[in-house]
């Protein structure tokens, strides 16, 4: 049996080393012609997270009974809107560190172990051919647990695939489930013990994965062992569905459902979507309200009609500049002692000294990150408390 060598499209290595170059913040997803899917969150340059995939909800068990044994997974109280957003098995994992329920360290391995997993299914079941990518930055993580060298992944996704191929298992996925379909041929050939087990376990509910687990393997191992009866076909390996999360949709379960912030009103003068858009999602389960202006001209009358107790100013904007529109305000008794934050690309001497000029309160450099911008709007206004804000942190039930 011959075994396919790993052939690594120029495409998809291109997209890999140009997010780790540009110190890329979003989401770079990944479609193969079969239909599947995978998405690598990345924060900075580094992969943070990673969804997608055949398994997400029997990954998501897995890891929770590898790395976070103390969390009884099917007594997490859950509605299905706690799992509609497509990074929902990362949020659950924030709101347990919140809730002191698991720790950073816990994280960091399932973060690892995660895009380990995606990253080899990514490897065989798209065989790196015709694969589509795009990069959006739609979803940043602002706060990611664990930040995971892209080259090092790649470098572990290659090493595991060559040996999973040249192990003879090239055609078969460890998502695949082993069935026992000649125990009596099996019986004649392995002790009474051995043959219980296989019947408990080799019954079309356990993937290779799940039995890696439950054995405290890694799947390469398990599924070496098991060859030589599939090969017999004393064993089959088939194809099974997910299994998801309870849900259910009592309005006392749960992640509590986000109320509309009440806080000091934050404004954003960007040209930029995306800047506005991380800003928004930095400041709003903060308690913060917030209002984009993204045309320049509008900038004038937009504040005016808001009236925010803190604006944040783009330095570099088409037709009026961060500086115009920052003398602007100050010349209007409503914005005299309002908090201006410029935001720029550059920290030049002479862009602070300029801003400072015209009458800005502050300077920061992006990329934004939320702790500059958390730490630089708690210098001028006072942020919402804390049970207002923790009233938009998402906080899983749990009965243990």
């Amino acid at each position: 049996m011959s075994h396919p060598e790993l052939m690594v499209s120029n495409n998809l290595l291109n997209e890999f080393n140009t997010c780790t170059r540009l110190q890329y913040s979003g989401k770079l997803n990944i479609k193969s012609p079969k239909g599947y899917t995978w998405t690598f969150y990345y924060r900075l340059g580094r992969i943070v997270w990673a969804s997608g995939g055949t398994h997400p909800f029997r990954r998501w068990r897995r890891n929770m009974a590898q790395y976070c044994p103390e969390i009884d997974v099917e007594k997490m109280q859950l509605r299905s809107e706690d799992i509609s957003i497509d990074y929902w098995d990362y949020r659950l994992l924030e709101v347990l560190h919140e809730k002191q329920k698991i720790k950073r360290e816990q994280i960091n391995s399932v973060v690892e172990h995660t895009i380990t997993e995606l990253l080899f299914d990514l490897a065989q079941q798209s065989n790196f051919t015709s694969i589509s990518c795009d990069r959006n930055q739609e979803v940043i993580l602002e706060a990611p647990m664990s930040f995971t060298s892209a080259d090092m992944s790649l470098k572990l996704m290659q090493d595991s695939w060559k040996s999973w191929s040249e192990a003879g298992l090239a055609s078969f996925s460890p998502d695949y489930a082993p069935i026992l379909r000649r125990p009596e041929q099996l019986q004649q050939q392995v002790s009474p013990s051995i043959y219980k087990n296989f019947v408990n376990l080799m019954n079309g509910k356990y993937t290779l994965r799940d039995l890696a687990v439950r054995m405290k393997q890694n799947p390469l191992p398990v599924a070496r062992s098991l060859l030589p009866y599939i090969l017999k076909g004393i064993l089959e390996l088939i194809e099974v569905p997910d299994l998801p999360l309870k849900v259910s949709e009592s309005k006392n379960n749960t992640l509590n459902k986000p109320t509309a912030p009440t806080g000091p009103l934050i404004a954003c003068v960007d040209d930029s979507p995306q800047v506005c858009q991380m800003l928004e999602q930095i400041l709003i389960p903060h308690g913060f309200r917030f209002v984009k202006v993204l045309d320049a001209v509008q900038a004038l009358p937009v504040l005016i009609e808001h009236r925010p107790d803190l604006i944040f100013l783009d330095l570099v904007m088409p037709v009026a500049s961060g500086y115009e529109i920052c003398a602007q305000l100050r010349r209007i008794s409503l914005f005299a002692n309002t908090p201006v934050i410029i935001l720029t690309g550059s920290d030049g001497l002479l862009d602070r000294v300029r801003a400072k000029v015209v009458g800005s309160t502050d300077f920061i450099t992006k990329p934004v990150v939320a702790d500059k911008v958390m730490a630089a709007i708690r210098k001028y206004i006072q942020a919402p408390s804390s049970n207002n804000s923790s009233s938009n942190t998402q906080a899983v039930a749990l009965d243990n």
